[in-house]
Protein backbone atom coordinates (compact mmCIF):
# COMPACT_ATOMS: atom_id res chain seq x y z
CA UNK A 1 0.00 0.00 0.00
CA UNK A 2 1.51 3.81 -1.17
CA UNK A 3 1.23 5.90 1.84
CA UNK A 4 0.98 9.84 1.26
CA UNK A 5 3.81 11.64 2.10
CA UNK A 6 5.30 15.29 1.64
CA UNK A 7 8.54 17.01 1.12
CA UNK A 8 10.31 17.86 4.61
CA UNK A 9 10.19 21.44 4.26
CA UNK A 10 5.79 21.29 4.83
CA UNK A 11 4.41 19.76 8.31
CA UNK A 12 1.70 17.86 8.99
CA UNK A 13 0.14 17.52 12.01
CA UNK A 14 -1.15 14.17 13.16
CA UNK A 15 -4.77 15.06 15.08
CA UNK A 16 -5.01 11.38 16.47
CA UNK A 17 -1.43 12.00 19.12
CA UNK A 18 -0.35 14.42 21.46
CA UNK A 19 -2.21 17.47 23.21
CA UNK A 20 -5.18 18.21 21.59
CA UNK A 21 -5.55 22.22 22.14
CA UNK A 22 -1.71 22.35 21.05
CA UNK A 23 -2.47 20.43 17.90
CA UNK A 24 -5.95 22.32 16.86
CA UNK A 25 -4.15 25.74 17.88
CA UNK A 26 -1.13 24.84 15.50
CA UNK A 27 -3.47 23.52 12.86
CA UNK A 28 -5.98 26.70 13.62
CA UNK A 29 -3.46 28.91 13.38
CA UNK A 30 -2.41 29.50 9.52
CA UNK A 31 -5.80 29.09 8.93
CA UNK A 32 -6.62 31.90 10.97
CA UNK A 33 -3.37 34.33 9.05
CA UNK A 34 -4.49 32.76 5.69
CA UNK A 35 -8.54 34.18 6.41
CA UNK A 36 -7.19 37.26 7.46
CA UNK A 37 -5.47 37.54 4.32
CA UNK A 38 -8.69 36.49 2.43
CA UNK A 39 -10.84 38.79 4.48
CA UNK A 40 -8.44 41.65 2.86
CA UNK A 41 -9.91 41.07 -0.53
CA UNK A 42 -12.92 42.52 1.24
CA UNK A 43 -11.44 44.60 3.32
CA UNK A 44 -8.89 46.57 0.87
CA UNK A 45 -11.78 46.57 -1.45
CA UNK A 46 -13.63 48.57 1.18
CA UNK A 47 -10.78 50.82 1.96
CA UNK A 48 -9.53 51.64 -1.26
CA UNK A 49 -13.02 52.53 -2.75
CA UNK A 50 -13.65 54.03 0.52
CA UNK A 51 -11.03 56.62 0.31
CA UNK A 52 -11.04 57.09 -3.78
CA UNK A 53 -14.78 56.84 -4.88
CA UNK A 54 -17.91 57.92 -3.71
CA UNK A 55 -20.38 56.10 -1.11
CA UNK A 56 -22.46 54.25 -3.06
CA UNK A 57 -19.84 53.05 -4.66
CA UNK A 58 -18.62 51.50 -1.17
CA UNK A 59 -22.36 50.70 -0.69
CA UNK A 60 -21.97 48.75 -3.96
CA UNK A 61 -18.95 46.89 -2.61
CA UNK A 62 -20.75 45.86 0.37
CA UNK A 63 -24.18 44.63 -0.91
CA UNK A 64 -23.10 42.73 -4.17
CA UNK A 65 -21.22 40.28 -2.19
CA UNK A 66 -24.06 38.57 -0.78
CA UNK A 67 -24.90 36.90 -4.39
CA UNK A 68 -21.60 35.69 -5.42
CA UNK A 69 -21.65 33.81 -1.85
CA UNK A 70 -24.97 32.19 -2.20
CA UNK A 71 -23.92 30.71 -5.79
CA UNK A 72 -20.14 29.69 -4.01
CA UNK A 73 -21.76 28.30 -0.92
CA UNK A 74 -22.94 24.80 -2.36
CA UNK A 75 -19.58 24.23 -3.93
CA UNK A 76 -17.66 25.31 -0.89
CA UNK A 77 -19.44 23.03 1.04
CA UNK A 78 -18.18 20.13 -0.84
CA UNK A 79 -15.68 21.03 -0.01
CA UNK A 80 -15.55 20.66 3.47
CA UNK A 81 -17.17 17.33 2.29
CA UNK A 82 -13.51 16.26 0.67
CA UNK A 83 -11.52 17.54 3.71
CA UNK A 84 -14.11 15.44 6.07
CA UNK A 85 -13.33 12.07 4.29
CA UNK A 86 -10.34 12.64 3.38
CA UNK A 87 -9.45 13.47 7.19
CA UNK A 88 -11.33 10.63 7.51
CA UNK A 89 -9.37 7.73 5.02
CA UNK A 90 -6.13 9.31 6.33
CA UNK A 91 -7.21 8.91 9.93
CA UNK A 92 -7.81 4.90 8.93
CA UNK A 93 -4.71 4.63 6.71
CA UNK A 94 -6.58 4.23 3.66
CA UNK A 95 -4.07 5.81 1.23
CA UNK A 96 -5.26 4.52 -1.83
CA UNK A 97 -9.23 5.90 -1.35
CA UNK A 98 -7.61 9.63 -0.27
CA UNK A 99 -5.68 9.50 -3.61
CA UNK A 100 -9.18 8.58 -5.56
CA UNK A 101 -11.23 11.42 -3.32
CA UNK A 102 -8.70 14.21 -4.73
CA UNK A 103 -8.53 13.31 -7.88
CA UNK A 104 -12.10 13.21 -7.96
CA UNK A 105 -12.62 16.52 -6.34
CA UNK A 106 -10.20 17.75 -8.76
CA UNK A 107 -12.26 16.97 -12.01
CA UNK A 108 -15.46 18.01 -9.68
CA UNK A 109 -14.14 21.71 -9.62
CA UNK A 110 -14.13 21.83 -13.46
CA UNK A 111 -17.65 20.24 -13.80
CA UNK A 112 -19.45 23.03 -11.69
CA UNK A 113 -16.88 26.24 -11.83
CA UNK A 114 -17.36 26.90 -15.01
CA UNK A 115 -21.27 26.88 -15.13
CA UNK A 116 -21.86 28.58 -11.95
CA UNK A 117 -19.61 31.70 -13.32
CA UNK A 118 -22.17 31.16 -16.71
CA UNK A 119 -25.53 30.94 -14.68
CA UNK A 120 -24.44 33.61 -12.10
CA UNK A 121 -23.52 36.57 -14.87
CA UNK A 122 -26.97 36.14 -16.27
CA UNK A 123 -29.02 35.56 -12.64
CA UNK A 124 -27.04 38.12 -11.28
CA UNK A 125 -29.27 41.69 -12.12
CA UNK A 126 -32.68 39.26 -11.46
CA UNK A 127 -30.62 38.82 -7.86
CA UNK A 128 -29.59 42.04 -6.79
CA UNK A 129 -33.19 43.17 -7.81
CA UNK A 130 -34.93 40.72 -5.36
CA UNK A 131 -32.67 42.48 -2.85
CA UNK A 132 -34.01 45.84 -3.38
CA UNK A 133 -30.65 47.55 -3.95
CA UNK A 134 -30.92 51.34 -3.84
CA UNK A 135 -31.21 52.75 -7.80
CA UNK A 136 -28.18 54.39 -7.24
CA UNK A 137 -26.07 51.28 -6.15
CA UNK A 138 -27.28 48.84 -8.30
CA UNK A 139 -26.04 49.79 -11.50
CA UNK A 140 -22.02 49.26 -9.83
CA UNK A 141 -23.84 46.38 -7.44
CA UNK A 142 -24.07 44.88 -10.60
CA UNK A 143 -20.63 45.42 -12.36
CA UNK A 144 -19.17 44.61 -9.21
CA UNK A 145 -20.70 41.09 -9.17
CA UNK A 146 -20.58 40.18 -12.31
CA UNK A 147 -16.34 40.54 -12.49
CA UNK A 148 -16.05 38.59 -9.11
CA UNK A 149 -18.00 35.68 -10.71
CA UNK A 150 -15.13 35.42 -13.38
CA UNK A 151 -12.97 34.45 -10.62
CA UNK A 152 -15.96 31.41 -9.78
CA UNK A 153 -13.69 28.44 -10.40
CA UNK A 154 -10.71 30.10 -9.05
CA UNK A 155 -12.24 30.64 -5.51
CA UNK A 156 -14.16 26.83 -6.07
CA UNK A 157 -10.64 25.19 -7.18
CA UNK A 158 -8.47 27.10 -4.07
CA UNK A 159 -11.23 25.27 -1.35
CA UNK A 160 -10.84 22.22 -3.00
CA UNK A 161 -7.55 21.97 -2.55
CA UNK A 162 -7.68 23.57 0.83
CA UNK A 163 -9.73 20.99 1.94
CA UNK A 164 -7.48 18.26 0.66
CA UNK A 165 -4.60 19.64 2.46
CA UNK A 166 -6.71 19.87 5.70
CA UNK A 167 -8.03 16.63 5.54
CA UNK A 168 -4.55 15.35 5.52
CA UNK A 169 -3.32 17.15 8.12
CA UNK A 170 -1.70 20.55 6.47
CA UNK A 171 -3.03 23.98 7.27
CA UNK A 172 0.12 25.87 6.54
CA UNK A 173 0.34 25.30 2.51
CA UNK A 174 -2.86 27.10 2.31
CA UNK A 175 -1.39 30.21 4.20
CA UNK A 176 1.71 30.77 1.71
CA UNK A 177 -0.79 30.70 -1.38
CA UNK A 178 -2.96 33.17 0.20
CA UNK A 179 0.11 35.69 1.12
CA UNK A 180 0.52 35.49 -2.60
CA UNK A 181 -3.16 36.10 -3.83
CA UNK A 182 -3.43 39.02 -0.87
CA UNK A 183 -0.38 40.90 -2.06
CA UNK A 184 -1.67 40.58 -5.71
CA UNK A 185 -5.32 41.78 -4.28
CA UNK A 186 -3.77 44.75 -2.36
CA UNK A 187 -0.90 45.94 -5.29
CA UNK A 188 -3.62 45.77 -8.10
CA UNK A 189 -6.67 47.28 -5.99
CA UNK A 190 -4.07 50.44 -5.16
CA UNK A 191 -3.25 50.48 -9.15
CA UNK A 192 -6.68 50.30 -10.70
CA UNK A 193 -8.73 52.06 -8.05
CA UNK A 194 -6.29 54.74 -6.54
CA UNK A 195 -3.89 55.48 -8.99
CA UNK A 196 -5.89 54.51 -12.47
CA UNK A 197 -9.59 55.51 -11.10
CA UNK A 198 -11.25 52.30 -12.39
CA UNK A 199 -13.69 52.46 -9.27
CA UNK A 200 -15.88 49.29 -8.41
CA UNK A 201 -14.48 47.62 -11.41
CA UNK A 202 -10.43 48.14 -10.73
CA UNK A 203 -11.74 46.78 -7.00
CA UNK A 204 -13.36 43.53 -8.76
CA UNK A 205 -10.53 42.99 -11.02
CA UNK A 206 -8.48 43.04 -8.63
CA UNK A 207 -10.03 40.68 -6.47
CA UNK A 208 -11.39 38.31 -9.36
CA UNK A 209 -7.47 37.89 -10.72
CA UNK A 210 -6.23 37.04 -6.95
CA UNK A 211 -8.71 34.44 -6.84
CA UNK A 212 -7.29 32.95 -9.60
CA UNK A 213 -4.14 33.20 -8.32
CA UNK A 214 -4.91 31.14 -5.57
CA UNK A 215 -5.90 28.32 -7.03
CA UNK A 216 -3.30 28.31 -9.74
CA UNK A 217 -1.19 28.34 -7.02
CA UNK A 218 -2.74 25.26 -5.01
CA UNK A 219 -2.51 23.48 -7.82
CA UNK A 220 1.30 23.63 -8.18
CA UNK A 221 1.99 23.04 -4.46
CA UNK A 222 -0.45 20.07 -4.17
CA UNK A 223 1.18 18.51 -7.81
CA UNK A 224 4.84 19.07 -6.57
CA UNK A 225 4.63 18.06 -3.13
CA UNK A 226 2.61 15.32 -3.36
CA UNK A 227 3.26 13.23 -6.49
CA UNK A 228 1.64 10.00 -4.70
CA UNK A 229 -2.07 12.03 -5.08
CA UNK A 230 -1.75 12.08 -8.63
CA UNK A 231 -3.00 15.43 -9.14
CA UNK A 232 -2.92 16.69 -12.17
CA UNK A 233 -4.17 20.50 -13.53
CA UNK A 234 -7.34 19.29 -15.86
CA UNK A 235 -9.71 16.88 -14.85
CA UNK A 236 -8.81 13.22 -16.01
CA UNK A 237 -10.20 10.86 -13.20
CA UNK A 238 -13.80 10.69 -11.95
CA UNK A 239 -14.91 7.92 -9.41
CA UNK A 240 -18.92 7.99 -9.33
CA UNK A 241 -19.01 5.86 -5.75
CA UNK A 242 -16.75 8.81 -4.27
CA UNK A 243 -18.57 11.58 -5.58
CA UNK A 244 -21.56 10.16 -4.02
CA UNK A 245 -19.88 9.93 -0.64
CA UNK A 246 -18.12 13.41 -1.25
CA UNK A 247 -22.05 14.61 -1.86
CA UNK A 248 -23.67 12.89 0.94
CA UNK A 249 -21.72 14.71 3.57
CA UNK A 250 -20.83 17.51 1.52
CA UNK A 251 -24.06 18.46 -0.11
CA UNK A 252 -25.84 19.26 2.66
CA UNK A 253 -23.23 21.36 4.33
CA UNK A 254 -23.36 23.31 0.80
CA UNK A 255 -26.96 23.67 0.86
CA UNK A 256 -26.84 24.40 4.12
CA UNK A 257 -24.66 27.34 3.35
CA UNK A 258 -26.22 28.17 0.16
CA UNK A 259 -29.72 28.73 2.17
CA UNK A 260 -28.09 30.39 5.07
CA UNK A 261 -26.38 32.97 2.50
CA UNK A 262 -29.81 33.23 0.83
CA UNK A 263 -30.99 34.67 4.19
CA UNK A 264 -28.41 37.21 4.73
CA UNK A 265 -29.48 38.40 1.22
CA UNK A 266 -32.84 38.72 2.98
CA UNK A 267 -31.83 40.18 5.77
CA UNK A 268 -29.91 42.66 3.23
CA UNK A 269 -32.99 43.52 1.57
CA UNK A 270 -34.26 44.90 5.30
CA UNK A 271 -30.60 46.75 5.56
CA UNK A 272 -31.02 48.39 2.03
CA UNK A 273 -34.07 49.49 3.34
CA UNK A 274 -32.71 51.67 5.44
CA UNK A 275 -31.00 53.88 2.84
CA UNK A 276 -27.07 54.23 1.78
CA UNK A 277 -25.63 55.62 4.86
CA UNK A 278 -26.89 52.62 6.98
CA UNK A 279 -25.66 50.09 4.26
CA UNK A 280 -22.39 51.94 4.13
CA UNK A 281 -22.15 51.68 7.99
CA UNK A 282 -22.96 47.96 8.10
CA UNK A 283 -20.52 47.27 5.13
CA UNK A 284 -17.77 49.11 7.59
CA UNK A 285 -18.69 47.56 10.38
CA UNK A 286 -19.12 43.60 8.69
CA UNK A 287 -15.36 43.55 7.98
CA UNK A 288 -14.18 44.31 11.71
CA UNK A 289 -16.40 42.36 12.87
CA UNK A 290 -15.48 39.27 10.05
CA UNK A 291 -12.32 39.81 11.81
CA UNK A 292 -13.34 37.67 14.84
CA UNK A 293 -15.64 35.47 12.68
CA UNK A 294 -11.94 34.29 10.77
CA UNK A 295 -11.13 32.71 14.45
CA UNK A 296 -14.59 30.91 14.92
CA UNK A 297 -14.63 29.84 11.76
CA UNK A 298 -10.49 28.66 11.38
CA UNK A 299 -10.92 26.91 14.93
CA UNK A 300 -14.39 24.97 13.77
CA UNK A 301 -12.27 23.96 10.48
CA UNK A 302 -9.74 22.39 13.37
CA UNK A 303 -12.52 20.69 15.41
CA UNK A 304 -13.87 19.38 12.14
CA UNK A 305 -10.28 17.62 10.88
CA UNK A 306 -9.35 16.49 14.45
CA UNK A 307 -12.92 14.84 14.86
CA UNK A 308 -12.72 13.45 11.06
CA UNK A 309 -9.09 11.47 11.71
CA UNK A 310 -9.58 10.70 15.29
CA UNK A 311 -13.10 8.88 14.01
CA UNK A 312 -11.15 7.38 11.22
CA UNK A 313 -8.77 6.71 13.73
CA UNK A 314 -11.26 5.01 16.30
CA UNK A 315 -9.90 7.17 18.84
CA UNK A 316 -13.12 7.68 20.54
CA UNK A 317 -11.65 8.02 23.95
CA UNK A 318 -9.62 11.29 22.67
CA UNK A 319 -12.86 12.23 20.68
CA UNK A 320 -14.51 12.72 23.70
CA UNK A 321 -12.03 14.64 25.14
CA UNK A 322 -11.73 17.12 22.31
CA UNK A 323 -15.58 17.23 21.89
CA UNK A 324 -15.66 18.85 25.61
CA UNK A 325 -12.76 21.34 25.43
CA UNK A 326 -13.13 22.86 21.91
CA UNK A 327 -16.19 24.73 22.00
CA UNK A 328 -15.42 26.15 25.56
CA UNK A 329 -11.86 26.93 24.05
CA UNK A 330 -13.21 28.88 20.42
CA UNK A 331 -15.72 30.36 22.60
CA UNK A 332 -13.21 32.21 25.43
CA UNK A 333 -10.97 33.12 22.17
CA UNK A 334 -13.78 34.84 20.91
CA UNK A 335 -15.41 36.44 23.68
CA UNK A 336 -11.42 38.36 24.40
CA UNK A 337 -10.95 39.24 20.61
CA UNK A 338 -14.70 40.85 20.79
CA UNK A 339 -14.03 42.91 23.68
CA UNK A 340 -10.48 44.50 22.35
CA UNK A 341 -12.49 44.84 19.07
CA UNK A 342 -15.27 46.95 21.22
CA UNK A 343 -12.58 48.95 22.71
CA UNK A 344 -10.98 50.31 19.79
CA UNK A 345 -14.16 50.00 17.38
CA UNK A 346 -13.99 54.42 16.96
CA UNK A 347 -9.84 54.79 16.14
CA UNK A 348 -10.10 51.58 13.75
CA UNK A 349 -13.63 52.55 11.94
CA UNK A 350 -12.44 56.16 11.30
CA UNK A 351 -10.10 54.58 9.30
CA UNK A 352 -12.60 53.46 6.28
CA UNK A 353 -15.12 56.71 6.59
CA UNK A 354 -15.59 60.45 8.36
CA UNK A 355 -18.74 60.49 7.72
CA UNK A 356 -20.50 60.73 11.48
CA UNK A 357 -23.75 58.60 10.55
CA UNK A 358 -22.04 56.17 8.71
CA UNK A 359 -19.40 55.56 11.32
CA UNK A 360 -22.29 55.71 14.45
CA UNK A 361 -23.99 52.46 12.20
CA UNK A 362 -21.03 50.71 11.95
CA UNK A 363 -20.17 51.36 15.62
CA UNK A 364 -23.18 49.99 16.47
CA UNK A 365 -22.94 47.25 14.28
CA UNK A 366 -19.22 46.07 16.13
CA UNK A 367 -21.04 46.33 19.87
CA UNK A 368 -23.77 44.23 19.01
CA UNK A 369 -21.89 41.66 17.14
CA UNK A 370 -18.62 41.16 18.86
CA UNK A 371 -20.07 40.70 22.42
CA UNK A 372 -22.46 37.65 20.92
CA UNK A 373 -20.17 36.01 18.44
CA UNK A 374 -19.20 33.79 21.87
CA UNK A 375 -22.17 32.25 21.35
CA UNK A 376 -21.75 31.62 17.40
CA UNK A 377 -18.51 30.17 18.18
CA UNK A 378 -19.44 27.43 20.51
CA UNK A 379 -22.26 25.90 18.37
CA UNK A 380 -19.95 26.39 15.00
CA UNK A 381 -17.33 24.14 16.70
CA UNK A 382 -19.96 21.75 17.98
CA UNK A 383 -21.52 21.88 14.37
CA UNK A 384 -17.99 21.00 13.02
CA UNK A 385 -17.34 18.29 15.59
CA UNK A 386 -20.49 16.59 14.58
CA UNK A 387 -19.66 17.18 11.08
CA UNK A 388 -16.54 15.50 11.18
CA UNK A 389 -18.06 12.36 12.20
CA UNK A 390 -20.13 12.49 9.54
CA UNK A 391 -23.67 13.41 11.23
CA UNK A 392 -24.47 16.06 8.93
CA UNK A 393 -28.39 16.46 9.09
CA UNK A 394 -29.15 17.79 12.21
CA UNK A 395 -26.47 20.70 12.21
CA UNK A 396 -27.80 21.70 8.40
CA UNK A 397 -31.52 21.52 9.72
CA UNK A 398 -30.18 23.51 12.92
CA UNK A 399 -28.17 26.27 10.47
CA UNK A 400 -31.38 26.40 8.77
CA UNK A 401 -33.71 26.72 11.73
CA UNK A 402 -31.08 29.44 13.14
CA UNK A 403 -31.74 31.88 10.35
CA UNK A 404 -34.97 31.22 8.81
CA UNK A 405 -36.81 30.72 11.89
CA UNK A 406 -35.26 33.09 14.55
CA UNK A 407 -32.99 35.49 12.97
CA UNK A 408 -34.90 36.88 9.74
CA UNK A 409 -38.03 36.99 11.55
CA UNK A 410 -36.69 38.61 14.90
CA UNK A 411 -35.03 41.55 12.36
CA UNK A 412 -38.43 41.80 10.47
CA UNK A 413 -39.90 42.01 14.09
CA UNK A 414 -37.15 44.70 15.12
CA UNK A 415 -37.82 46.95 11.79
CA UNK A 416 -41.38 46.45 12.18
CA UNK A 417 -42.49 46.95 15.78
CA UNK A 418 -38.81 49.04 17.12
CA UNK A 419 -36.27 50.53 14.38
CA UNK A 420 -35.10 49.19 11.80
CA UNK A 421 -31.35 50.87 12.64
CA UNK A 422 -30.60 48.18 15.49
CA UNK A 423 -31.65 45.26 12.83
CA UNK A 424 -28.76 43.62 13.95
CA UNK A 425 -29.56 42.96 17.49
CA UNK A 426 -31.50 39.74 15.73
CA UNK A 427 -27.93 38.24 15.63
CA UNK A 428 -27.08 37.76 18.93
CA UNK A 429 -30.93 36.07 19.14
CA UNK A 430 -30.25 32.94 16.60
CA UNK A 431 -26.57 32.45 17.89
CA UNK A 432 -27.97 31.73 21.37
CA UNK A 433 -30.82 29.46 19.62
CA UNK A 434 -28.38 27.69 17.67
CA UNK A 435 -25.96 27.17 20.87
CA UNK A 436 -28.77 25.75 22.91
CA UNK A 437 -30.17 23.68 20.07
CA UNK A 438 -26.28 22.05 19.69
CA UNK A 439 -25.54 21.80 23.01
CA UNK A 440 -29.17 19.80 23.74
CA UNK A 441 -28.05 17.67 20.33
CA UNK A 442 -24.84 16.68 21.76
CA UNK A 443 -26.26 15.88 25.08
CA UNK A 444 -29.27 13.45 23.95
CA UNK A 445 -28.64 12.69 20.25
CA UNK A 446 -28.56 8.61 20.18
CA UNK A 447 -26.46 8.89 17.03
CA UNK A 448 -23.75 10.95 18.11
CA UNK A 449 -23.65 9.67 21.67
CA UNK A 450 -23.25 6.28 20.41
CA UNK A 451 -19.82 7.25 18.83
CA UNK A 452 -19.10 9.70 22.16
CA UNK A 453 -19.98 7.07 24.60
CA UNK A 454 -17.67 4.62 22.96
CA UNK A 455 -14.59 6.32 25.07
CA UNK A 456 -16.16 4.90 28.38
Amino acid sequence: MNTIHRNNNSKKIDMTKGSILKNVLLFAIPIIIGNVLQQTYTTVDTLVVSKNCTETALAAVGTSSQPVEVLLCIFLGIGSGVSILIAQNAGAGNHEKVVSISKTATSFVYLCGIPVTILGWFAAPLILGLMQVPSDVSKEALLYTRIILLGTIGNIGYNMNAGILRGLGDSVASLWFLVVSAVTNITLDVLFVAYFKMGVMGASLATMIALLLSWAVSMIYVKRKFPELEFTFLPGYYNGSDMGNILKIGLPIGLNNSLYSLGHMAMQVLVNKQGTEFIAGLAIGGRIAGLSNITIASMAASASTFAGQNYGAEEYSRLRTGYKKLPIFSGLITLAMGIVFVALRYPVLGIFTDNHLVLMYAARFVVVLMLSQWFFAIFNCLCNIVNGVGLVKYTTIVNLLMLWAVRIPAAYLISRFWDGKYVMVAFPISFIFGMVSMMLYCNFSKSFRSIIDKAG
